[in-house]
């Protein structure tokens, strides 16, 4: 019987960089990963997810986020902040209201291509 090929890698594999200097550039600095990771955990709560999609189509001010969220103010004014300090989100005023949009062009695309995917499976 054939082990499989992950038992077979474990007992021959020398990798294919034997001194590693190659590998390099596969690493990521630990301060990266950290704020990646804290980007998709932002991304982990379909609240924040709905209020990104509603941003992502036009800007907002809290009040019309939560009729469209259907959540309280305060709530929702929970989640912008959250979103705010990882810098999706980015706010702009204007007399006494407060307008939200997506805070660049990547976030958008980000959120586009997650939901290609999503379509795409």
């Amino acid at each position: 019987m054939q082990k499989p090929i992950e038992d077979l890698c474990d007992e021959s594999c020398a990798g294919t960089e034997p001194d590693g200097t190659a590998l390099e550039h596969a690493k990521m600095n630990e301060s990266m990963a950290v704020n990646m990771a804290e980007m998709f955990k932002a991304l982990g709560d379909p609240t924040r997810v709905k209020i990104i999609y509603a941003l992502s189509q036009q800007e907002l001010c809290v009040h019309d986020l939560s009729v469209v969220l259907e959540m309280g103010q305060s709530a929702v004014s929970h989640q912008l902040r959250y979103l705010r300090n990882v810098r999706i989100v980015k706010r702009r005023k204007s007399g006494k209201t407060v307008f939200y949009s997506l805070d660049d062009d990547h976030v958008k695309e980000i959120f586009r291509q997650t939901l290609q995917h999503l379509v795409h499976v």
